[in-house]
């Protein structure tokens, strides 16, 4: 008898404490859905703390686990927005948007998992950002690949890249992710993105066509033009054409292009100038005294008056 009474001691006991236990998962629970539209992170830890418990008390807290582990990735997810919405720095964005991902790889839904993974590209966007206004572009290029390599059809990142090697005096690089980047924008039509890119592209590399044929580097300026001009056409790009063809001495090049310039420019007298210059040059160099003398004649406004007029005296026109 004395064995029984000791047994059913110790039976009360032990419910008497899984008892116990369990109205402290019950607390704890309680807190965390009380927390919850006030106070998100002190509803984590009430919640994380549920799941601790719940484990150690076993199956008669399963279904207040179950509960907790329910609304924990929405509650993750809830955090790394707010900490978007305000701003937080790149460095605090980034620790919540991890937590939500690795929360929702533990416990969320297919749907948890996808918010969280546009969270994590959204931080690593926002600190690939902050690297370049800083100027760091080894740390931001880092971020942008981290984020591409989660999604390669984020093509801002992809633009961002393309900023960065424009920064770096890359034109490998740039010309290699200015093309993936409208590759993906031509694909989805966006007929404003594509037109930003392919401008800034041809102007890049006529810009540095320009600064090569200062330099009489003629055949990097050339390589220089022929990039620029994968991304259009433009008056400027076939002055510089016209320009390098007629130091080369390619004659009907030089012709080709000036004439091009010309059809596109719609400005004045002094506008034109600088092609109808170029053409006399061309023409010049053909031996069309009479029609290079005429062209000259047309180049002698604004800042290519005294050029033109100089050319036309070596050539004793009338």
């Amino acid at each position: 008898m004395k064995k029984i009474a000791l047994f059913l001691i110790s039976a009360m006991i032990v419910i008497n404490l899984r008892a116990q236990e369990r109205n402290d998962v019950i607390k704890a629970y309680n807190d965390g859905a009380k927390s919850m539209q006030t106070d998100v992170p002190a509803a984590i830890k009430a919640f994380e703390e549920v799941i601790t418990l719940a484990d150690k008390v076993g199956e008669s807290a399963a279904d207040l686990r179950q509960k907790a582990v329910a609304v924990l990735p929405g509650l993750y997810i809830k955090s790394a927005v707010a900490a978007v919405n305000e701003k937080k720095s790149a460095q605090e964005i980034m620790k919540t948007a991890k937590s939500a991902v690795a929360v929702a790889e533990k416990y969320g839904t297919a749907a948890h998992k996808e918010n969280a993974s546009k969270l994590i590209v959204q931080a690593y966007n926002i600190q690939g950002t902050g690297y370049f206004t800083q100027n760091d572009y080894p740390n931001a290029l880092a971020a942008f690949d981290s984020l591409l390599a989660i999604n390669p059809d984020y093509v801002n990142a992809v633009y961002n890249k393309g900023l960065i090697y424009i920064k770096q005096n890359n034109a490998t690089a740039y010309e290699q992710t200015i093309d993936l980047y409208l590759q993906k924008v031509r694909a989805a039509n966006d007929e404003q993105k594509i037109k930003q890119a392919s401008t800034q592209a041809l102007e890049y590399f006529r810009a540095a066509g320009s600064k090569a044929n200062q330099a009489e580097k003629l055949e990097e300026a050339l390589a220089m033009l022929n990039k620029s001009a994968k991304y259009g056409d433009d008056k400027d790009l076939f002055y510089y054409f016209a320009d390098v063809y007629n130091k080369q001495k390619s004659f009907d090049k030089g012709a080709e292009y000036a004439k091009r310039g010309l059809d596109l420019e719609t400005g004045d007298a002094a506008a034109k100038a600088k092609f109808w210059f170029q053409l006399g040059k061309a023409q010049a160099g053909k031996g069309q005294t009479a029609d290079a003398c005429a062209s000259f004649k047309n180049a002698a406004y604004g800042a290519f008056t005294v050029a033109a007029n100089a050319e036309r005296k070596n050539l004793k026109c009338e």
